[in-house]
């Protein structure tokens, strides 16, 4: 190892930890990054900066607290295991398989293709090529997932500047040479654009990826030389805040882009679109290269990652299957399921999402002040408990059931989709309550 990757193998040098930083950017940053802020900029338009600023909390500031809460714990069943050992098993397990071959996974292929479909030529057979294009993207994916420690060699020094490269070139022309106007905004950004924005930001899927990527980036920063647990967890730390960094200038830089942009494509509904107009308009047919490129790119990093962590983590839990053989399960289940097209698998994923983010949301929180609240343990159970349920119940609602009425949408908030809130606040006030009354009872015998 060369001596400007590494100090004093306590702590990485800075060009090391920037690399590091840049490998956690490219395995966050995949096809919902690169869609979501670009069409709430053409929504919201002239109200895209409350937008965005509620955006922002969602798609960065959790994700960032996440990287830094499992950092501290250890890993995600050390920080869910405060509820309980089988809580921590089924939730590991259920966020795992969500951000990996039931939908994230797949999902990066799908996009990918979609972006490609522009560029074939009129009588391509679509099925065959998407077929054809799934196989070798995964290929391509499974074989640099299969050395999880070299990734920031690949992803942060080649395949994350060149997507930042690319994205620089559609905002940078945004910003010198504006298309268009800032249009009036339109639903759903008309009212509350803050908090639309905020809970737009759950599909981004970060928040639960930050939980499970700690493994791989500690694998990377072990592999540059760091060993000691403490060192470890700072440089996790400092990664995430590095990727928090680099994922903020460029959310903004396509916000931007979607604001001068929207008003050429009216009533857009994805975020591609945008990106594609903004492109074209700037580069002409290049654009669509160019917009494909930066796809392409995207879904390949962030599947590579999501290969890794969730062949990691179960080869961990179940240490008869080796690593090698789970990427390799991931990776031909995901390639099947994104044949089934980029609308179904997004339609599977509204229910699943908002049912796993308020749980994974109050279990960060609190492993912030982790010391704290172990001081009155019965908290960590009443609130996932509680919240868990509450989100479980809307989403099988949402998604099987819509109009049927629930208690919780007499809460405060619960016309924002926040219904989640007041029932992990209550949950803490009976945790608090709990945890003193069983003190108390074990303190009165040697009273």
């Amino acid at each position: 190892m060369s001596e400007p990757e590494m100090t004093n193998g306590k702590r990485l040098s800075a060009r090391a930890s920037l690399t590091v930083g840049a490998t956690l950017f490219s395995m966050f940053f995949g096809a919902g990054n690169l869609i979501l802020p670009p069409l709430l900029g053409a929504q919201a338009g002239q109200d895209a900066l409350p937008a965005l600023i509620g955006f922002l909390v969602t798609a960065i500031g959790f994700p960032v607290l996440g990287i830094v809460t499992v950092a501290l714990a250890g890993d995600l069943k050390h920080l869910a295991g405060r509820v309980s050992g089988w809580y921590a098993s089924l939730f590991a397990v259920l966020v795992y398989l969500a951000i990996g071959p039931c939908l994230a996974i797949p999902r990066t292929s799908s996009t990918a293709f979609e972006m490609l479909v522009p560029l074939l030529p009129a009588d391509a057979p679509v099925l065959a090529v998407s077929v054809t294009f799934s196989v070798v993207f995964f290929a391509v994916a499974f074989a640099l997932a299969l050395r999880p420690g070299k990734l920031s060699r690949v992803l942060g020094r080649i395949s994350a500047p060149a997507l930042i490269i690319l994205i620089v070139l559609v905002v940078g022309s945004s910003i010198t040479a504006p298309l268009a106007p800032a249009q009036p905004a339109v639903v759903p950004y008309t009212q509350n654009a803050a908090v639309q924005g905020f809970i737009n930001g759950y599909q981004t899927m970060d928040l639960l990826a930050a939980l499970c990527f700690g493994i791989v980036i500690a694998l990377n920063v072990r592999d540059l030389g760091v060993e000691r647990p403490s060192a470890v967890a700072f440089e996790i730390s400092r990664a995430g805040v590095i990727a928090g960094v680099l994922m903020l200038v460029i959310y903004c830089g396509l916000g931007y882009a979607g604001v001068v942009t929207g008003a050429l494509v009216p009533g857009a509904g994805n975020g591609a679109q945008v990106l594609t107009a903004a492109a074209t308009g700037h580069f002409g047919t290049a654009g669509t290269v160019i917009v494909a490129a930066i796809f392409l790119i995207a879904c390949l990093n962030v599947c590579t990652g999501l290969i890794s962590s969730c062949a990691s983590y179960f080869a961990e839990t179940f240490p008869r299957v080796p690593y090698q053989v789970w990427a390799a399960v991931f990776a031909v289940f995901s390639c099947a399921v994104s044949n089934f097209g980029l609308t179904a698998i997004i339609t599977f994923s509204v229910p699943l999402l908002n049912a796993l983010y308020p749980p994974a949301i109050v279990l960060v929180l609190m492993g912030l002040v982790a010391r704290q609240v172990d001081r009155v343990p019965y908290v960590w159970k009443w609130v996932v408990a509680i919240v868990a349920v509450e989100s479980v119940l809307v989403s099988v609602r949402d998604a099987f059931a819509q109009g049927i009425w629930l208690p919780f949408d007499a809460l405060p908030l619960a016309d924002l989709g926040l219904s989640w809130v007041v029932p992990a606040l209550a949950g803490v006030a009976i945790g608090i309550i709990h945890s003193v009354v069983v003190a108390s009872a074990s303190r009165e015998p040697e009273e």
